[in-house]
């Protein structure tokens, strides 16, 4: 796009005129429509890496509404982007829709009313019902492939929503740059990475203990897990050793005593020493198990010997791995206990006994062997209530189960100690704003204790892109896989055939089966710097905006988000994947609770929106450091609002004056003669420093502080100190030289506050000037060596004094001053004499005395003109 030069001597015509009213209302759709004609935020792919400013922006989950954390986080990572455009770089600015996973899944589910069978045939001309039933037992049953096509339906109507909110927002994204995480696309470089990933050994396959969500039938991984402190309770009984006695446990978890492995105490606790290598039998199941030591079992904890059970939570798991234990497993991927009686339980009393809990759920379980436990008078005491920390999925509502079962796993670090050093190395390479949050990545990585688990049990996602063979028998051959080649990317093995073998072979003896998960959706968020740089499918896109310049993110994903994209990063690249992160915070209701969705105490952000405008949203949220949770405040966006209306009014009064582009000045300021508007000038070109220091530090909220700090200044000292001398009363000379300090700030005042405000700077910048002021380069400092930066403080506050005079004489400012006297110490005393001019001239001054005195600047012996016959000067 074409755009003048400031300062040049054949000045650019303005592409409109100075509104009489100028005004807020419909700046929001007017300029987002004509940026989008114009394409004023359009990446050029005819550019060099080093011309490049590329940002890794997050996909928002599409599945529902956004809310104002979004517009928060959202808003500040393109006041980033903004001033790197502004500064010459060709900005990289995409947008992704996470429409992949189980948010997706439950919002069509509720939507349409209906839930998904993988064996239920497609039906072509499937339409859900128009009144969708509310109970999910009365849900229409659809194939996995009519699911999944009503998922792509309603992500894609949400998505239209998201982005005209975020156009409305003012987000200076490249709209062409756009992607969704289950397009054709992002499934074929999820794919293609995971692929790698297994031909270089980073991805393996292993049946092992998986954390498990019975209400969603998926295995979870660590980085999904959320301690949550529920109500339980400790019941104690005796296993018995072999001489007659009894050895107590105390447990939560009673339901789980059939799947007893072991008992385990910490060696050095006395009390078990003489038990270790020893057998004691369960009761109820007459099972026998070995007593062992380890160090992990707490003497304090309980009566100091746990009963191990394959698996009750991850410690068992740690104990059955590292005492190899045998794998005693009763709990099924529903969260029930297993119909079939285990082959240990061998006692015609301890089969009678599991008949009773066959079948039922962990909860009707935990009743049942408790009741059989206390008719058996086992139960040693009444049960101790407690509260205590349970594992659960982020996004479900039962506590989480530890199942065997068969999963796909990429190498994170967490059973690696060379991996894990490179991993937090990798960390180092990245520049985190601010520094402090380098320490949760560091900390999580740390406290890995186990791979990354990516595949998942669901039907709405990218699909783990491998087939099996089947042998004589039918039975899946893992340790041999058919692989895709990359050309086929993206494949479905539910519903493409294997390379080789045709559909009439699935699930035949001696053909196929295809894997039938899906892959975690952090294995495809992971990879959006590939996705959308084109890793893989456009070599020189890719070398032009990899490694990123920018991730933005939210702290509470450090774990999940950043880390799993450096994971993916150092596997694929050999590299870190960007060389900045900039980590916000939340939004805090009220009560300085966590803004979100699923607690409901979430504010939509097109009634903000209309209320108080996007420039007035984005003050609010740039005034917000990064890394800092924030209280949703409808104050701020006020002051907002008022700081963007003053802004539109007062470039108004600016250019009225006369200032026009050709009084700009961008070098040489001969022609700022009078001292006030040499120190106006020198104050701007210390603002200009410092906002551009902030900047370049990731602060955006100090530049905006001192920019606003200036502003205000500006029109409240300043402008109202040389009306006369604009008009011409100082003449020619004085005209000249306060006109090219007005044109000046006001040309870089605008810049400056782009970033920030960019309805109100784009809207004032077309009454004077063409083109786009966020094309426009940013503000360079126009050095003034003799100028005062204290001066406009001085002379403004002693025309402040005056003013204050006349209000508390309750006369009209405008009413004359027969005298008065400034007193102020003599470095100010000299700063009042050489602007005396001015300060006259604004406060309407037949005489005004400046005297030399200690302490703080003071205005006394006021003297004003009748309000009847006011004195002529």
């Amino acid at each position: 796009m074409a755009e003048n030069t400031p300062g040049t001597d054949t000045p650019a015509t303005p592409a409109s005129f100075v509104p009489d009213k100028p005004a807020l209302e419909g700046l929001e759709a007017s300029l987002t429509r004509r940026w989008l004609e114009e394409g004023t935020y359009s990446f050029d792919r005819e550019t060099t890496r080093e011309q490049v400013y590329s940002i890794d922006t997050p996909p928002p989950t599409a599945s529902g509404s956004l809310h104002v954390g979004h517009m928060f986080s959202y808003t500040q990572t393109d006041v980033l982007a903004r001033f790197q455009r502004m500064n010459g770089k060709n900005v990289f600015y995409p947008m992704g829709w996470d429409d992949n996973g189980l948010p997706t899944e439950r919002r069509v589910q509720n939507y349409y009313g209906v839930r998904c069978d993988p064996k239920i045939q497609y039906d072509a001309g499937y339409r859900p019902p128009v009144s969708p039933a509310k109970n999910q037992r009365d849900f229409d049953v659809v194939s996995r492939r009519n699911f999944i096509e009503l998922c792509e339906e309603l992500a894609v109507e949400d998505e239209k929503v998201f982005e005209n909110l975020f156009q409305t927002l003012g987000l200076s994204v490249d709209w062409n740059l756009t992607y969704r995480t289950i397009d054709g696309h992002s499934r074929a470089v999820s794919q293609r990475g995971f692929l790698e990933n297994l031909a270089a050994g980073d991805a393996y396959m292993a049946e092992a203990p998986t954390l498990w969500d019975v209400t969603f039938r998926t295995a979870v991984a660590q980085a999904e897990l959320e301690d949550r402190e529920v109500a339980g309770a400790y019941y104690r009984y005796p296993f018995f050793a072999e001489d007659g006695t009894k050895v107590y446990i105390e447990t939560t978890r009673p339901e789980l005593l059939p799947a007893c492995a072991a008992l385990v105490a910490n060696p050095d606790d006395e009390r078990y020493q003489p038990l270790f290598g020893r057998k004691v039998t369960s009761p109820l199941f007459g099972v026998e198990v070995e007593v062992r030591a380890h160090p992990l079992a707490k003497a304090d904890k309980g009566s100091g010997i746990a009963m191990v059970c394959t698996f009750g939570d991850l410690t068992d798991v740690t104990w059955w791995r590292e005492l190899q234990l045998p794998t005693r497993a009763i709990v099924g991927r529903d969260g029930r206990i297993v119909a079939d009686t285990p082959e240990w339980i061998t006692t015609e009393e301890g089969r009678a006994n599991y008949a009773a809990i066959a079948g039922k759920t962990v909860f009707g379980a935990k009743e049942g062997v408790v009741e059989l436990l206390a008719a058996a008078q086992l139960l040693d005491g009444e049960p101790k209530k407690i509260m205590h920390p349970v594992n659960f999925f982020e996004k479900g509502d039962k506590p989480l189960e530890v199942v065997t079962s068969r999963q796909w796993y990429i190498r994170n670090g967490g059973r690696d100690g060379d991996r894990r050093e490179r991993l937090i190395n990798r960390g180092r390479e990245i520049e985190f704003h601010p520094a402090f949050m380098r320490s949760r990545y560091d900390n999580w990585i740390s406290g890995l204790n186990g791979d990354w688990l990516v595949s998942r049990q669901r039907f709405f996602g990218v699909p783990v892109p491998v087939w099996y063979p089947l042998d004589a028998d039918a039975n899946p051959v893992y340790d041999h896989p058919i692989l895709p080649t990359s050309e086929m990317l993206p494949v479905d093995p539910a519903a493409d055939a294997a390379p080789g073998y045709t559909e009439d072979q699935r699930n035949a003896p001696g053909g196929f089966v295809g894997d039938a998960d899906v892959l975690d959706t952090w294995a495809t968020s992971s990879l959006t710097p590939q996705i959308v740089g084109g890793w893989s499918v456009d070599d020189d896109l890719f070398a032009k905006v990899y490694p990123f310049d920018l991730r933005p993110q939210a702290h509470d994903i450090i774990r999940t988000w950043l880390f799993s994209s450096a994971v993916r990063a150092d596997a694929l690249q050999g590299s870190a994947p960007w060389k900045h992160a900039a980590i916000s915070g939340w939004i805090l209701d009220p009560d300085r609770k966590k803004m979100s969705k699923s607690k409901g105490n979430v504010v939509v952000p097109t009634d903000v929106l209309n209320d108080y405008g996007a420039d007035a949203v984005r003050y609010w949220a740039a005034s917000a450091k990064l890394g800092a949770d924030t209280a949703y405040e409808i104050a701020q966006m006020k002051i907002g609002r008022r700081l963007a209306i003053k802004l539109l009014n007062a470039s108004k009064f600016v250019l009225n004056l006369g200032a026009t582009e050709a009084n700009v000045l961008t070098g040489d300021t001969a022609v700022a003669t009078n001292a006030l508007d040499r120190a106006l000038l020198a104050l701007l070109a210390d603002v200009v420093r410092k906002s551009t220091a902030a900047f370049e530090k990731y602060d955006y909220a100090k530049a905006l502080q001192a920019t606003e700090s200036f502003f205000w200044h500006f029109t409240d000292d300043y402008v109202e100190l040389i009306k006369d001398r604009a008009y011409g009363a100082g003449g020619e000379e004085g005209q000249v030289s306060v006109l090219a300090a007005l044109a000046t700030t006001l040309d870089s005042l605008l810049r400056l506050f782009a970033p920030f405000l960019p309805f109100a700077t784009e809207e004032v910048w077309s009454w004077w000037r063409t083109g786009s002021v966020h094309r426009a380069p940013w503000p360079a400092a126009v050095e003034v060596n003799d100028g005062d930066t204290t001066m406009l403080a001085t002379v403004g506050d002693a025309l402040g004094g005056i003013r204050k005079a006349k209000s508390e004489a309750k006369v009209k400012q405008r009413t004359q001053v027969l005298s008065a006297t400034v007193t102020a110490d003599a470095a100010k005393a000299a700063q009042l004499r050489t602007g005396l001019g001015d300060l006259k001239a604004a406060a309407n001054a037949v005489e005004i005395t400046v005297a030399e005195g200690a302490g703080e600047l003071t205005v006394s012996d006021v003297v004003l003109a009748p309000a009847e016959e006011p004195v002529q000067a």
